[in-house]
């Protein structure tokens, strides 16, 4: 797999180890978005309208009724506006990053709440990947089941796109790092 010149310069959310370089930085695929981002603004956007339509066709908009109708659009439209932002923040902060040391998965919901979770590169002892689905086909996207022999038994990198290459560029990595710490048991 080639390596993206931009995901070795990308700003991480944590502080690198000594020596430590991100030779892939992942999130979910964009299919995993878009079609929610689609439902949302319809979820944003139809109701409101429909209530204004409605209520102009039966009542009219003049007087309270018109005030509370456009107060109640009002609220629905902050309501979701609000859901589709942390849909995109969620998105955007939900990632996995493989350096040459180890996999990250670092995940934050929203402003307050953030979790982190990272695998040493050699003690994942097997990686699998799994495409289900038509559009998992299409899209070519899936994911990366990595086991470990540590406190976290299974990374899971969900719904990442390419996830043979990820697959391989973990395999090469996590064999690179085996044969260093080889070398500086064997300096021991």
């Amino acid at each position: 797999m080639a390596i993206d010149p931009t995901t070795t310069t990308r700003k991480v959310p944590f502080e690198l180890q000594g020596g430590e370089t991100v030779l892939l930085f992942c999130r979910r695929h964009f299919m995993f978005l878009y079609p929610k981002l689609v439902l949302l603004f319809l979820a944003t956007l139809v109701p409101p309208i429909a209530l204004i339509f409605l209520v102009n066709r039966t009542a009219g908009l003049d007087g309270i009724g018109g005030k509370l109708t456009f107060a109640v659009a009002a609220l629905w439209l902050v309501y979701w506006v609000i859901r589709t932002y942390f849909t995109w923040y969620r998105y955007n902060h939900d990632l996995w990053v493989v350096t040459n040391q180890r996999i990250v998965d670092y995940q934050k919901p929203n402003w307050i709440k953030q979790k982190m979770a990272s695998a040493d590169l050699v003690y994942v002892e097997d990686i699998a990947i799994d495409k289900d689905g038509i559009l998992a086909t299409a899209f070519n996207f899936g994911d990366v089941r990595c086991q470990t022999a540590g406190e976290q038994a299974n990374f899971i990198l969900s719904g990442i796109p390419e996830p043979a290459k990820v697959l391989a560029l973990i395999d090469a990595t996590r064999d690179a790092a085996r044969r260093e710490l080889g070398r500086l048991l064997a300096r021991l």
